[in-house]
C-alpha cells in the first residue's frame, strides 16, 4: 500500500513537471512509439532509484547515470546502475523499474536515463524531471499512545516510538538516530521529544480538542545534516467527553437597568467512578450576546454576576465551551429581563385653601423601552419623609410623544391632603421600565384662627373711629401660638345687605394682637379672617364677627 502511494506521488509529480517545465518525456531519437521516460527517483527509498518508462516493445535494458547536482554540463558521472528489475507493471513495455544505486558521497544528483526496447529502438542520456536526493533518510517508526483513549480522569497522553537512520550508502544496516528531536503536533498542542542512544523518545501532552490527528515529525539535526524525512501519515485519535450537570439558584432575573445580579450553583461530571465536582469549567450566561462569564472553583461551586447592560430574554446557562476535550456541554434555562431606567420630576406646592397642586414629568432614555399601556404616577406622603409612605392619589400620564427622551407630562391638585407632610410621586413603571421616585419635598401649612374679637364700641357716632381688639394665632403640632406680623382682612357688611366687602389689611403685635383703626359711616357687622395674604406656611382661617350701631 505505501509503494503505490509512492508511486502514485512520483508519477504526478514527474507529470507536473513535464507540463509546468516544459520537459517533456524523452523518447528515442528518430523514432516514434519507442522508449519513453516519465521519471527516475529515489522514493524516500534509501541506496534505490525507480525509473518510470514505456515503449511499444518491451524494455530489455535500462541504464541510469548519476551526476552532481553541482557539477557543469560534460563533467565525468559519479555512478551509474544498469541492475534494474521490473517493480510495477503488467508487461515489460510499461511500468517501474528498480535498481540499487551505489555512490561514494552523500548529496542531490542529476539523473539521466538510457532506455532500449526489444525493436532496437533507444533513447540516451534522457533527463530525469527529478533530483535523486542520495540522502540519509530518518524515519519514525512503532508510534503507540497511552491511553489510546484519554478521558476525564486519564487526560495525560504518552507518545512514545523509535528513531531509524538508513544511510543509502548501506540501506540494510539502518541505526538508532540518537539526538534527534521530534515535533509532536496533537492538533492545537504542540511538544517536543530528544532520542535517546537507542533511537527511542518519549513525549507527554493533554488533547485539547475532542478529535485530532497525531504527527511525529523530525525536525533538522545538525547530527544528520541534509537527512530526508518521508512523509508519514498520521494517527487519528479522540478523547472520551463526560456528562456534565450542573445547578443554578435562579433561572430567572429581573434587573433594574444598571444593576447587577447573581447566580450561584456547583457543576459535576460523570466518571467511572460516579458523578464528581467539576472545577474550572466556564459557566456562561449566552443569548444575543455574552451577559456573564464565570468559572467553577476547586469544588465545582460558581458565582456568576450577571449585568443589565447585556439583556438577554432568550438566554441560556451553559456549562462549559465547544470542543472541550473530556467532557460535554451542558445548559440550563434562563431568562434576563431589565426594566429600563426612569426619570421623574415632580413641583409641588399648597395653597391657602389647604389645597395641594402638583405638576411633573416622567421619561426614559433607553430605546428599547417602551411605555405601558396606561402609565400612572402615585402621589404619597409621610410625616418624616424617611417611612410610612402613604398613597394619596394615583395620577394617569397621557403619552403624547411616545419617544426616548421625550418629557411626558401630569398634573394634580388635591382637595384636602395632609398640609404638614413630606411628599413624593412615584412612577409606577412595568416589566420595560423601571419605578423611580422624585426626592421628598416638605410641604406644611398652620392653621390659623382669630380669638376674642371685638369692635370698639358697639356703639359709636358717625365718623368717629373703631378700633378691633382680638389674637391672632397659629397651630403648631397641638399648641397655638400668636402670629407676628400677619395681615388678616378686615371685611364690612351694611345693615341690610347680604354682602362684605373688603376694607383693608390689619396688622398683629408680637403678641399677635390686633392693630388698625376705621371711621364708622354706618350700621353693619364688621369680620375678619385670615384670607388674603397668607404667606407660604398659613392657611385661610374661619371668618368673625361684630356688630356695630351708628348715631
Amino acid at each position: 500500500m505505501r509503494r503505490s502511494t509512492f508511486l502514485a506521488a512520483a508519477t504526478a509529480t514527474a507529470l507536473s513537471a513535464s507540463l509546468f517545465t516544459g520537459t517533456a518525456p524523452a523518447h528515442a531519437d528518430g523514432t516514434t512509439g519507442g522508449p519513453v521516460l516519465s521519471d527516475a527517483d529515489g522514493w524516500y527509498e534509501p541506496g534505490l532509484l525507480f525509473v518510470t518508462a514505456h515503449s511499444d516493445s518491451p524494455l530489455t535494458r535500462i541504464t541510469a547515470h548519476f551526476y552532481p547536482l553541482d557539477a557543469p554540463d560534460g563533467a565525468p558521472e559519479a555512478g551509474s546502475t544498469e541492475d534494474f528489475t521490473q517493480y510495477e507493471g503488467q508487461d515489460a513495455s510499461s511500468g517501474v523499474w528498480r535498481a540499487p544505486v551505489h555512490l561514494a558521497e552523500l548529496g542531490d544528483y542529476r539523473v539521466t536515463v538510457d532506455l532500449k526496447d526489444a525493436s532496437g529502438a533507444t533513447v540516451t542520456e534522457a533527463l530525469s524531471p527529478h533530483t535523486l536526493h542520495y540522502r540519509t533518510v530518518i524515519t519514525v517508526t512503532g508510534v503507540t499512545t497511552t491511553p489510546t483513549v484519554p478521558d476525564y480522569l486519564h487526560q495525560d497522553v504518552s507518545v512514545s516510538g523509535t528513531v531509524v537512520a538508513r544511510d543509502p550508502r548501506a540501506p540494510d544496516t539502518p541505526a538508532p538516530a540518537d539526538g534527534v528531536t521530534i515535533g509532536v503536533d496533537a492538533g492545537y498542542v504542540h511538544t517536543t521529544a530528544t532520542t535517546a542512544a537507542d533511537g527511542r523518545f518519549t513525549a507527554a501532552f493533554v488533547p485539547a480538542e475532542p478529535f485530532f490527528q497525531l504527527y511525529t515529525v523530525p525536525e533538522a539535526s545538525s547530527r544528520y545534516p541534509g537527512a530526508i524525512h518521508p512523509p508519514m501519515s498520521p494517527q487519528n485519535l479522540h478523547t472520551v467527553q463526560a456528562p456534565v450537570r450542573f445547578s443554578a439558584s435562579t433561572h430567572t432575573l429581573n434587573l433594574q437597568q444598571g444593576a447587577t445580579g447573581t447566580v450561584t450553583g456547583h457543576a459535576e461530571i460523570q466518571t467511572a467512578s460516579g458523578w464528581q465536582p467539576l472545577p474550572h469549567t466556564a459557566i456562561t450566561l449566552e443569548g444575543r450576546a455574552v451577559a456573564g462569564q464565570t468559572t467553577t472553583d476547586n469544588r465545582g461551586d460558581y458565582t456568576l454576576h450577571v449585568s443589565s447592560e447585556n439583556a438577554a430574554p432568550s438566554a441560556e446557562l451553559v456549562a462549559g465551551t465547544g470542543d472541550m476535550p473530556f467532557q460535554e456541554t451542558t445548559t440550563e434555562p434562563f431568562s434576563l429581563h431589565v426594566a429600563y431606567t426612569t426619570h421623574i420630576a415632580l413641583s409641588a406646592s399648597l395653597n391657602a385653601d389647604g389645597s395641594l397642586q402638583t405638576h411633573g414629568d416622567v421619561h426614559y432614555e433607553d430605546a428599547r423601552a417602551h411605555w405601558p399601556a396606561q402609565p400612572t404616577v402615585t402621589l404619597q406622603y409621610s410625616k418624616d419623609g424617611k417611612s410610612g409612605w402613604k398613597d394619596a392619589a394615583t395620577v394617569p400620564v397621557p403619552i403624547r410623544h411616545n419617544r426616548p427622551l421625550f418629557q411626558e407630562t401630569f398634573a394634580r391638585t388635591l382637595a384636602k391632603p395632609d398640609t404638614d407632610a413630606y411628599w413624593r410621586a412615584r412612577f409606577n413603571g412595568n416589566p420595560d421600565l423601571g419605578s423611580s421616585t422624585t426626592k421628598p419635598v416638605h410641604l406644611y401649612r398652620y392653621a390659623t384662627r382669630i380669638t376674642g374679637f371685638h369692635a370698639s364700641s358697639d356703639t359709636v357716632r358717625k365718623s368717629q373711629a373703631i378700633s378691633f381688639a382680638g389674637t391672632l394665632q397659629y397651630k403648631k403640632g397641638t399648641t397655638w401660638k400668636p402670629l407676628q406680623g400677619g395681615a388678616p382682612t378686615l371685611y364690612f357688611k351694611p345693615r341690610g345687605s347680604t354682602t362684605y366687602h373688603y376694607v383693608c389689611e390689619l396688622g398683629s403685635d408680637a403678641n399677635g394682637h390686633l392693630e388698625g383703626r376705621v371711621s364708622a359711616e354706618r350700621d353693619g357687622t364688621w369680620a375678619v379672617a385670615v384670607s388674603r395674604q397668607t404667606g407660604n406656611h398659613y392657611l385661610t382661617s374661619t371668618r368673625v364677627t361684630d356688630y356695630v350701631d351708628v348715631r
